[in-house]
């Protein structure tokens, strides 16, 4: 089975400054070199004329999911700045959306929904009904962080009823625990995802 058709969409997840420079405020180990592999998915999907999405988060300056306000991040990816814009030598075509996450001050990390930190509430973002208006079958996610925002990506769409393929080469992990990335891996398979 190819990988991409026109009932398939790559999610490019948070491939943003912040994370894949390491300049950035919450850099990646490695996270810029997923770039040209990121690349050769949406070439391949333009070609088969797949759907293409990206997401970014998009946070207020002050927000309850940075350290400094009583969450758990350094400062990132803050709505209109460099780090929060995506990696320049991300090459997505020109009208594909962009999914951003954390506008209101929520935690993002799913591309599907958003929580209150303050409540624990879960709202949609407007990825679903993107998906299913374009009659989309199954994700082929790649990006950042491997141990975050593309696992509770791919996550959420296996229990949306996506089929859901993860590019191992596609990713990079945070891992603030030792072998975080690689946990990460095995609940995304025990979960029904493909790891490729």
């Amino acid at each position: 089975m190819n990988r991409f058709d026109e009932r398939s969409a790559l999610v490019v997840v948070d491939l943003q400054n912040d994370f894949a420079d390491p300049s950035g405020g919450l850099a990646v180990a490695d996270g810029g070199q997923v770039v040209p592999r990121v690349n050769d998915l949406v070439a391949m999907a333009v070609e088969a004329g797949a759907f293409v999405v990206a997401t970014q988060d998009w946070h207020r300056a002050v927000t309850p999911h940075f350290e400094k306000d009583g969450g758990t991040w350094p400062v990132h990816c803050v709505a209109g700045t460099w780090g929060a814009e995506l990696h320049p030598g991300v090459r997505l075509p020109p009208d594909a959306p962009r999914i951003r996450k954390g506008i209101a001050g929520e935690d993002g990390y799913s591309a599907f929904t958003v929580r209150d930190p303050a409540s624990g509430e879960d709202t949609a973002t407007e990825l679903e009904s993107l998906l299913r208006g374009r009659g989309i079958e199954r994700l082929v996610v790649c990006g950042l962080a491997t141990d975050y925002c593309v696992k509770e990506t791919a996550l959420d769409g296996a229990r949306l009823g996506f089929e859901v393929e993860v590019v191992a080469e596609a990713v990079a992990a945070v891992n603030l625990g030792l072998e975080d990335g690689e946990r990460a891996f095995a609940e995304m398979s025990e979960a029904g995802v493909r790891i490729a």
